[in-house]
């Protein structure tokens, strides 16, 4: 789950006293289970669910000095022609510190996601955040469709 040690083909960076990396090594699946549980996009979504998307997708992690994670970004691409960006979130006491941006650049520049022809994201709250690394609305809305259970995660009765 979490580890000291930096795999040999991640990257870090540093911002303050943050560090950011793609090594999954770091990852604490709980902390992110932890927030993601109670964010407006997948609250109530099990830890085993959590579990499953992170290791079938490119994460990155903001961490603290005591490397306790703070922040995450998940993008979902064949690392070819698209990129899916999702779960964005940094912990409500680490805002405002230019992490998400710092996340968001290291996804932007990281080798596996260049030459992609789109990404994409949904998002309720933080459209100034995307538009700064050129993300805008859809020019064709009429031509994307989606398939969305919102109550996915919420006990049946």
């Amino acid at each position: 789950m979490t580890s000291g040690s930096q795999s040999a083909s991640s990257r870090e960076r540093t911002i303050a006293s943050y560090t950011i990396s793609d090594d999954p090594a770091r990852l604490d699946l709980r902390a992110i289970h932890a927030y993601l549980s109670r964010s407006y996009w997948s609250a109530g979504i099990p830890f085993e669910l959590v579990e499953r998307a992170i290791k079938s997708s490119l994460c990155i992690g903001a961490y603290d000095s005591a490397g306790a994670q703070v922040g995450f970004v998940r993008l979902i691409s064949d690392c070819a022609t698209f990129c899916y960006v999702c779960d964005v979130y940094v912990l409500e006491d680490h805002r405002e510190k230019g992490l998400s941006k710092a996340m968001l650049a290291m996804a932007i520049d990281h080798p596996k996601l260049q030459g992609l022809r789109r990404w994409s994201l949904v998002t309720a709250d933080a459209h100034d955040l995307y538009r700064q690394f050129g993300f805008k609305a859809l020019a064709h809305p009429e031509r994307h469709m989606e398939r969305h259970d919102p109550d996915i995660y919420r006990p049946k009765r």
